[in-house]
């Protein structure tokens, strides 16, 4: 019923557990869930994991954080052939970051722009992570915009404008756990977009919900996070988790791939 369409469950914070994990969030009904890579490798092990589980998808892009190392054209070269992988439904995780000092944010801009060139080539959604950079996440967005051009924003830490800019670009925006801290802004913006336009993630292993705010994050919790949009929007969890769940459906190609689990 409920879905995480971002959880980074291929990453080494699982690696002790992993089976544990997935046990509990069957546990609480979540029923797709999609792993993103953030460079070659990581997209690799999102793409392994999805083939062993049916319910998993995968997505390849190249982070912000990994440009200073991975920046090349044969970079480019591998994702774009990753792409053709049975389970891969999306490009990402891939934007804009200028939080910490020393961003080069030409050289983000410039990968930015190729994996979204990407996407639109393959007619694959894009997952964007924009943060402390809107300015140039949204100009982007629109220079490079197309009939095609699709996606989230993973992780929305926006204003309403945002969102509504966001929108406008043909993108949905993604919701995490921090709809549940007491300082967020996302209630505000929950309230006003519409729910057609919302999507439910946890971003585990990071930024976990309350009342788990100082452990790791796990996909299990994606059902706090629906259940507070249904708070907000009066609606029943279940009416909720159905519409995200379509939402999702409509986004990215899911249904096109097998549906049989590797043992």
């Amino acid at each position: 019923m409920f879905v995480d369409v971002h959880c980074h469950l291929s990453f080494p914070e699982f690696d002790e557990d992993r089976p544990e994990v997935i046990r509990r969030l069957r546990e609480q009904n979540i029923s797709l869930l999609i792993d993103p890579g953030t460079n070659t490798e990581t997209s690799r092990r999102s793409i392994e994991l999805s083939a062993h589980h049916e319910f998993i998808y995968a997505t390849v892009g190249l982070h912000p954080h990994e440009i200073s190392t991975a920046f090349s054209p044969e970079t480019f070269s591998l994702l774009e052939a990753l792409t053709t992988e049975p389970k891969v439904v999306g490009i990402g995780e891939i934007g804009l970051d200028y939080h910490y000092p020393g961003y080069d944010a030409k050289t983000q801009q410039e990968a930015f722009r190729s994996m979204l060139r990407i996407a639109k080539k393959h007619d694959l959604p894009a997952v964007v992570h924009s943060r402390d950079a809107w300015e140039d996440t949204l100009r982007i967005l629109k220079e490079e915009q197309s009939s095609n051009l699709r996606g989230i924003m993973h992780c929305f830490s926006g204003n309403m404008e945002h969102a509504r800019q966001c929108i406008l670009s043909g993108f949905k925006i993604s919701i995490p756990g921090t709809l549940t801290y007491k300082k967020s802004s996302l209630p505000e913006v929950v309230g006003e977009v519409a729910i057609g336009d919302l999507l439910t993630e946890t971003d585990a292993p990071y930024l976990p919900p309350v009342p788990f705010r100082g452990k790791r994050n796990e996909p299990s919790y994606v059902r706090i996070v629906t259940e507070k949009i249904a708070a907000i929007k009066e609606l029943t969890v279940e009416k909720t988790a159905a519409i995200i769940k379509n939402n999702v459906f409509t986004l990215f190609p899911i249904r096109r791939h097998s549906q049989t689990s590797i043992p």
